[in-house]
């Protein structure tokens, strides 16, 4: 996509999951030389379903013989009438992530955050027993792993994000069991030679969900905006999706770490002021800010793939626009002002 291609707005969720969904030509090039189907353990989140129909509307466009498989707890009917195989799968069963078809590439989006705090048992069981089941039974599998920024310490606006370098120490028990997550993974990739890149991604956003929409929504009701942490990177989920997707060929044993996120860092107050200008709101504030987050620096993901085709600037007036028409709203946030590891 390009600026002159982008729409002013988007007023429907049908327009919205096609442009969440759109393949970019690097895509669409590389499922030409991709070796085998591609399978996403998750499908049914909040991401998921834009990666299943973009990994299928870019194989139909390579004009190649690929399936894509959808797996969830439930099932899928949507991505079911675009021709793509679903499976439902209780995933903390052994015998029936086994029974999976075995597929050469995988997305592996499957992980628990909201509501951790006090329910830390099913956070840490859903975070490193299923992985541990999915590496152990796809040790052959190319495997694109979902990981989180979380993994890194909290770093200073000034060191302009952590790089792939840095060694993770994780705050929280999420935090840690998102660490335990890529562990087993790793275990597999030290032990089997099983293939693997983490993707550590901070924050992909989309109109009903993340970061800028939490700001908005905020702004929009009158309710002040916290800026403890004052700092955070964003990415267009569609250009997440489009990255994530092509990085089959990274994965490699020992496992590969990608940062995914957007090439900038943005101010949380500066945001906040343009979507009070944009809506014609005054912006209230919470908080003193720090200049400590969870940033990334997305420096190689960009180099692999460019910069992202959508601007966070454009992002911000996409939805100020949705919420002053009453867009639909996940009903998730984001708790990106959180810096005590507690979700």
């Amino acid at each position: 996509m390009t600026t002159d291609t982008l729409p002013k707005t988007i007023t429907t969720t049908e327009q919205l999951d096609e442009l969440l969904s759109r393949p970019s030509e690097q895509l669409i090039a590389s499922m030409k030389t991709l070796d085998g189907d591609i399978m996403i353990l998750g499908a049914g989140g909040k991401v998921g379903p834009t990666i299943a129909r973009m990994a299928k509307r870019a194989i139909d466009a390579a004009g190649v013989s690929k399936r894509v498989v959808a797996v969830d707890l439930f099932p899928m009917p949507a991505l079911e009438a675009m021709g793509i195989e679903t499976h439902t799968c209780d995933m903390m069963d052994l015998d029936a992530v086994a029974a999976l078809p075995k597929v050469e590439n995988i997305v592996y989006m499957i992980g628990r955050k909201f509501g951790s705090t006090g329910q830390e048992h099913l956070t840490w069981a859903t975070n490193v027993i299923v992985p541990y089941h999915v590496a152990r039974a796809f040790t052959t599998s190319r495997i694109a792993a979902f990981s989180t920024g979380c993994v890194y310490p909290l770093v200073h606006v000034s060191t302009g994000g952590c790089t792939e370098d840095v060694p993770a120490d994780p705050v929280g028990e999420y935090a840690q069991s998102c660490l335990g997550r890529e562990r087993m993974f790793d275990y597999y990739a030290e032990e089997q030679g099983e293939k693997v890149v983490h993707i550590r991604l901070n924050y992909a956003v989309e109109l009903r969900y993340g970061v800028l929409y939490d700001v908005a929504s905020h702004v929009w009701a009158g309710e002040p905006v916290d800026i403890t942490t004052g700092y955070a990177n964003v990415i267009w989920q569609g250009d997440c999706s489009n990255q994530v997707l092509q990085s089959f060929p990274l994965a490699s044993a020992p496992a590969k770490i990608l940062n995914i996120t957007g090439p900038e860092i943005i101010s949380i107050q500066e945001t906040a002021e343009t979507f009070g200008r944009l809506m014609g709101k005054t912006v209230t504030f919470t908080g003193e800010t720090n200049g400590i987050g969870y940033l990334n620096n997305s420096a190689q993901a960009t180099k692999l793939f460019g910069a992202p085709s959508v601007s966070v600037p454009h992002v911000i007036e996409w939805i100020a626009a949705w919420i002053m028409q009453d867009g639909e709203s996940l009903g998730k946030a984001t708790h990106f002002e959180t810096q005590n590891g507690k979700y």
